[in-house]
């Protein structure tokens, strides 16, 4: 029972890091209206210096594949985690409203990083 409700979230996790990241290539959804200003100048900024959201895309669309197989589900956790630190440390600092799905996702990754904590060992082990 546990396994299956970890890969409906990681399906449903993994789904929503894709379709993120397809989003910053071909931006197919709007910018919400409420958005804050602070949000709206760092968004601005990001598509101005070019190679940065086709690069965080990208990272996006492989973790949120990996993540959905059981198989290479550690290995996403570890690729997506630098991306939800973002996504965490912009919606403390200009949008706290967005902060409860962001601990969501957080408690996501972090159940599939404990449940996969021997997958990781031998990279700490001498």
């Amino acid at each position: 029972m546990k396994s299956k409700i970890l890969f409906i979230l990681c399906l449903l996790t993994g789904l929503l890091f894709i379709n993120s990241g397809l989003d910053k290539f071909f931006h197919y959804m709007p910018m919400p209206k409420e958005m804050p200003e602070k949000m709206m100048k760092a968004v601005k900024a990001f598509i101005e210096i070019g190679w940065l959201l086709p690069l965080v895309g990208a990272i996006e669309i492989l973790g949120g594949l990996l993540l959905i197989f059981n198989r290479t589900r550690a290995l996403g956790a570890i690729v997506i985690l630098p991306v939800l630190t973002g996504i965490l440390l912009a919606n403390i600092s200009m949008a706290p409203s967005g902060l409860p799905i962001v601990f969501v996702l957080i408690a996501i990754i972090l159940w599939v990083i404990i449940d996969n904590k021997e997958k990781y060992l031998p990279m700490i082990r001498k």
